[in-house]
């Protein structure tokens, strides 16, 4: 549809919503980027279909639902501003978020590895939470109706709204949902609950863990069946790297019989943050392990040095007995046609043997091994052996390296497993815990818990709903003291705006409504009063001119009626 035969285009809503190019569009209702007058801000107005709203039952199921999801207040949903009906038009006034849907991040990208993985599920979960504590479900879960702003903040659209967008799809004959991602019960028929969403997004993790949807057929019908009926190929089929926890918590997630999912979203959420700890805490190891590397070679260089003082003293030979030595050995490379670099020449090649199995410490530490080879240690997650065992090498066992020179020492990478036990606390420090995005007295109890003593600070914040906490400090994932204080920041919500009270005495109507908009202030009650001043004209203001007030603050506002009692 093109801009100049949209009959919106150019349209004002309510003296107030100016619709301004169209951004999307879908079987319910089109999306427009829209400027609102009276906060000068840009919106997004998505306005059911004229077909759609001939239906008067459908009209109220719009408002009534679009009301209830303008209740919901979390950075991780897409907020509704305003619901309202123009001229018998419904529409609902949304946040214009920049940036693009998960589906085309996926595209771009393909398979994401695990640490994008693991922060959109969990922030996705996060809505959902929010969400369900209202009674409210989403229904159509998929990465289309996922939004991705460039700094990494995920938000979630449509909520509620999905309800009836399948039930205008059955009346019409149309695919109910997105087939792709729909739960199992949904496809028979039977009503959604939160575990539809929650199997919804465990599709959505397969498909960014994976780079491909678990189910496809020729036809809609057959991918509903398939999710009816099917088991789902294990995501380390296709991808051998993916950590075997995140598959273990996706193929829960996304379990055919309803009572084997997780039960709530918080249930999930708590997996995957669980998971996110043990992933901050094999880094912290495999940081852990680098230093002691660093330390081992600084040995070595200490070692070395000892050595090369002791070649020097042994050196300090009288100078007639080193060129007798010279002299012989001289004499016996002539007589016997060797070369001097054959005489002197150690092995060119060593011979990798296997690591495999055995604990890295006693490796690194053996000094045969020592005099061969040059390691180097990383942590790899993995639950199926205990800290420290080596898993993987490279040179791989039977290969060899050439030596250059007579000093050098073939390098060696050792990857050992982080172990399966998730360490709370080492050395008398316990871990942070991660509060971020969370109401403040959760975080609260979460620190305690921890063995943390807590202190409040304030700061306002564009993107973190008031009173979920922004960041911590300590952050999460670091070791502190136990009953040591962690700071805990909390939002204040967006920072306040101030603008100044305009003079509106004296001024029309129109021109005092005006001056009202244009300086960020709200209009309150226009009240209508007997006075010998010009009619139409304003004769008292609710606010002092000049005073600075909180952007958007109602101002109230008397006109005179003239000597006739008409205003004009």
């Amino acid at each position: 549809m093109e801009k100049s035969t949209d009959k919106y285009i150019g349209k004002i809503l309510d003296d107030r919503y100016e619709i301004l190019e169209l951004i999307g569009t879908g079987g319910m209702a089109n999306v427009y980027k829209a400027l609102c007058h009276r906060l000068n801000r840009y919106d997004a107005v998505k306005i059911m279909r004229d077909d759609t709203a001939a239906d008067e039952c459908f009209r109220k199921r719009f408002r009534t639902e679009s009301q209830a999801v303008a209740m919901l207040s979390h950075p991780n949903i897409v907020s509704v501003y305003d619901v309202s009906h123009n001229e018998n038009i419904e529409y609902i006034v949304m946040e214009l978020v920049d940036g693009i849907t998960l589906k085309q991040y996926m595209k771009e990208h393909g398979a994401l590895p695990t640490d994008e993985v693991l922060n959109f599920s969990i922030q996705i979960a996060k809505a959902l939470a929010h969400a369900h504590s209202k009674g409210i479900i989403h229904r159509d879960i998929k990465p289309q109706n996922v939004m991705l702003l460039k700094d990494g903040l995920i938000k979630v659209a449509d909520f509620g709204i999905a309800a009836l967008q399948n039930d205008i799809e059955e009346s019409t004959n149309e695919t109910v949902g997105s087939v792709h991602y729909i739960a199992p019960e949904q496809a028979r028929g039977a009503a959604a609950d939160a575990r539809s969403d929650i199997y919804s997004l465990g599709i959505v993790m397969y498909e960014m863990m994976t780079g491909r949807l678990p189910y496809v057929g020729k036809s809609d019908v057959e991918v509903a069946v398939k999710h009816m009926n099917t088991e789902a190929v294990p995501p380390r089929t296709i991808v051998p790297g993916i950590p075997e926890e995140l598959e273990r918590i996706c193929l829960k997630a996304m379990a055919t019989d309803i009572t084997d999912r997780y039960q709530s979203a918080g249930e999930l959420l708590s997996d995957l943050e669980q998971f996110r700890k043990q992933l901050a805490e094999a880094s912290a190891l495999k940081a852990d392990v680098s230093s002691q590397s660093i330390e081992t070679e600084n040995i070595e260089v200490e070692d070395a040095g000892r050595r090369k003082r002791k070649k020097k003293s042994k050196f300090a030979l009288g100078s007639g007995v080193i060129a007798v030595l010279i002299l012989i050995i001289l004499v016996f490379v002539f007589v016997n046609g060797y070369f001097i670099k054959d005489l002197f020449s150690t092995p060119d090649k060593v011979d990798v043997p296997s690591f495999i199995g055995r604990y890295y410490e006693d490796v690194i530490n053996d000094a045969d091994y020592e005099s061969q080879f040059k390691f180097t240690v990383t942590v790899k997650v993995d639950t199926e052996h205990d800290y420290g065992i080596i898993i993987e090498q490279n040179p791989k066992e039977g290969e060899s390296r050439t030596l250059k020179n007579k000093d050098d020492r073939a390098d060696v990478e050792l990857v050992i497993s982080s172990g399966n036990v998730i360490q709370d606390e080492i050395d008398g420090e316990k871990i942070v815990p991660d509060i971020v995005n969370k109401e403040f007295n959760e975080a609260i109890q979460l620190v305690k818990k921890a063995g943390f003593n807590y202190e409040i600070s304030e700061a306002p914040s564009q993107s973190i709903t008031k009173d979920y906490v922004i960041y911590s400090s300590p952050a999460a994932g670091e070791y502190a003291n136990a009953g040591s204080v962690v700071t805990i920041t909390v939002s204040t919500g967006p920072e306040e705006e101030l603008t100044d009270v305009p003079k509106l005495v004296g001024l029309s109507k129109t021109a005092a409504i005006d001056k009202i908009e244009s300086s960020k202030l709200s209009v309150g009650s226009i009240e209508t009063v007997d006075s010998e001043y010009e009619a139409g004209t304003v004769i008292w203001q609710s606010l002092e001119a000049g005073k600075s007030v909180t952007a958007h603050t109602k101002i109230s506002i008397q006109i005179s009626s003239g000597r006739t009692g008409s205003e004009a």
